[in-house]
């Protein structure tokens, strides 16, 4: 969300350790800073500390050394206040499915303390936002499951968080679902001005979202900036050129550099593709070149994801770790 005034810190972490018996050091010295209204990613393998980071930062882990502020609060000194700011909506499907959408969001604002005679508006609210209102008498069971994904972020609104996480919020979706929970996101970013902190492995989720995002590995941050920024900073665009000869070795220094040629195949690394397509065909037709096709690719997440982390991806999570972060969560807020 832009506005006038200067953004305030949504969430400042200082020098941030943790370390499990055993000397097992999960977190190892990080700091980072969430903006408010910003949309922020939080990327790397299953193992490189991510989910102890997010326990610590909404109170159900206590660090080993290092502060985190949330609104200038400190977790560890206020954490009850800090918990009333804090929305969590985790991978695994936290709605009861024998139940209305209306019950299930009745139930969510009672955990959360919301005022008994304020809580029909809420859940109204939360319904009309994310396009449920008709269904709200329905039972859940009987919801796909990006609608059962927009229920679950509408439970998150009943308490008007200051700042949502939201744990692999369009996992499982059809590509559809997918696109519509992304919108739902964005809007409510920009409209409801809520700081949102996302974690995920679908690095075009995190692309399309994220104003800023950070890759952990090894319980330490790797890298953090702006996706386009993070893209930039791997190398420039690659353009493939299939020809019916043997093509010239060299190309003029402003095209790029070659860093492959074949019997048919020249690939050149540039810092603009999209700007140095035709001249690359002008320069290779005016040498007697005739190519048969060519392609541009330009550095993507995957690729930032793959030079930072030292292990692959695994989507699927745990189903155990998410169930229990949101029980935790739920008791706690009461």
């Amino acid at each position: 969300m832009k506005t006038g005034k200067p953004p305030m810190k949504a969430i400042e972490v200082e020098h941030l350790s943790k370390v499990y018996p055993g000397g097992i050091k999960a977190v190892d010295d990080i700091s980072f800073d969430v903006e408010e209204g910003e949309v922020w990613g939080f990327l790397g393998p299953n193992g490189a500390g991510k989910t102890t980071t997010i326990r610590m930062i909404i109170t159900l882990g206590l660090p080993t050394s290092g502060s985190i502020k949330v609104f200038g609060i400190d977790v560890s000194r206020d954490s009850a206040r800090v918990r009333s700011m804090l929305g969590y909506v985790p991978q695994a499907v936290s709605v009861d499915g024998d139940l209305t959408a209306y019950e299930n969001l009745l139930i969510f604002s009672k955990l959360f303390d919301v005022k008994k005679a304020d809580r029909p508006d809420r859940i109204k609210e939360a319904l009309d936002y994310m396009g449920l209102s008709e269904r709200a008498d329905d039972l859940v069971k009987h919801f796909s499951g990006g609608m059962m994904r927009r229920l679950e972020i509408a439970e998150s609104l009943v308490n008007r968080p200051k700042i949502l996480f939201l744990d692999e919020p369009s996992i499982g979706l059809d590509p559809a679902s997918r696109l519509k929970t992304w919108g739902y996101i964005k809007k409510l970013n920009s409209e409801y001005g809520v700081t949102i902190f996302i974690t995920t492995h679908d690095m075009e989720e995190a692309d399309e979202l994220c104003d800023r995002l950070a890759i952990m590995n090894q319980g330490k941050i790797a890298v953090s900036g702006a996706p386009e920024d993070l893209k930039r900073s791997i190398g420039g665009d690659l353009v493939t050129v299939k020809t019916s000869a043997r093509p010239p070795s060299t190309v003029p220094a402003d095209l790029g550099t070659v860093t492959e040629v074949e019997d048919y195949s020249l690939k050149i690394l540039t810092a603009n593709g999209e700007a140095a397509l035709p001249q690359i065909i002008d320069y290779l037709r005016n040498q007697g070149v005739a190519i048969k096709g060519i392609s541009l690719s330009t550095p993507s997440l995957d690729d930032v994801f793959m030079k930072y982390t030292s292990a692959g991806r695994d989507t699927r999570g745990s189903f155990r770790e998410t169930r229990e972060a949101r029980k935790a969560f739920e008791r706690r807020a009461r």
